[in-house]
């Protein structure tokens, strides 16, 4: 296999309300498949929950751990690694790509966010590297156009609404959307593409 990127760059996969599940695992084999090095943090402390806990699932990030404990949690990483590694790019997937949103404005070299739904609670972040935010078209709970509109004024901030629904790139998922996920993964690896080289 012939790989794109370079070992010097870190990608650090941010997980939904699930945990380090399937899907996770997944991913991370994908784009250790392109060149990179990969770390997966467990922002919730525990096990995964089954797909069908969803509820649960949110009741725990939300009440046990929460936006602001994810960023901390993150920053310490990103503080750690930039020793070892030239540039660091987060990954998140929902509550994973709102903390990643977050976490543009804290030295990283690019931010990629699938379907970060409570972004809209953190309009006010301006990043200040490379972002790249996917949302798709049908959300239950917010109106993606209006904080799409909002979003495009932002510097360094790109934003695709893709013609599904939350989930889209999770081959384990319910909504997963094979078309979309290899659209957004192409796209994905060409905006990292464009800061690496």
């Amino acid at each position: 296999m012939n790989k794109r990127f370079s070992p010097q760059s870190l990608v650090i996969i941010l997980h939904e309300i699930y945990g380090i599940n399937d899907h996770i695992r997944f991913f991370s084999d994908e784009l250790t498949k392109e060149g990179f090095d990969v770390i997966a943090p467990n922002l919730l402390d525990r096990g995964a929950f089954p797909y069908e806990e969803e509820e649960q699932a949110y009741q725990y990030f939300v009440n046990e751990i929460g936006f602001d404990q994810s960023l901390h949690k993150v920053k310490q990483i990103v503080e750690e690694q930039r020793k070892k590694y030239n540039r660091i790019y987060i990954i998140g997937f929902s509550i994973g790509a709102t903390t990643a949103w977050r976490s543009s404005e804290y030295g990283v070299d690019g931010v990629i966010g699938y379907y970060g739904s409570r972004i809209r609670n953190y309009t006010e972040v301006e990043p200040e590297c490379p972002t790249l935010l996917f949302f798709s078209q049908h959300e239950k709970s917010f109106n993606v156009m209006d904080l799409a509109e909002k979003l495009e004024t932002k510097k360094m901030t790109d934003i695709e609404i893709v013609e599904a629904e939350h989930g889209f790139m999770n081959p384990f998922h319910k909504s997963y959307k094979p078309e979309e996920y290899k659209k957004c993964m192409e796209a994905s690896l060409h905006f990292l593409g464009k800061i690496e080289f």
